[in-house]
């Protein structure tokens, strides 16, 4: 036997169904910026911002990655240190 249950909502009634937030607010407020980033450029500082925010372990493997290239590179020009 086989049954098929057609169920014709939107998103948001399914949401609501399913008892989770509504979170549309948020996401105008994040398309916002989204677009204001997209207007105006964005700048190396918003990008590092955003880099730690989506992925904080990245952040801290790059800032590593750098102290160990500078720490290369004072060593092959024997340059001392901190």
């Amino acid at each position: 036997m086989k049954v098929n249950i057609e169920i014709d909502c939107t998103p948001e009634e399914a949401r609501a169904f399913m008892g989770l937030p509504d979170v549309s607010a948020l996401h105008d407020i994040y398309l916002g910026r989204m677009e204001g980033f997209m207007k105006d450029g964005i700048t190396p500082a918003d990008m590092e911002k955003l880099v730690a925010n989506w992925m904080p372990a990245a952040a801290l493997g790059l800032e590593q990655f750098q102290k160990a290239i500078w720490g290369a590179l004072g060593t092959a020009t024997g340059a001392k240190g901190k």
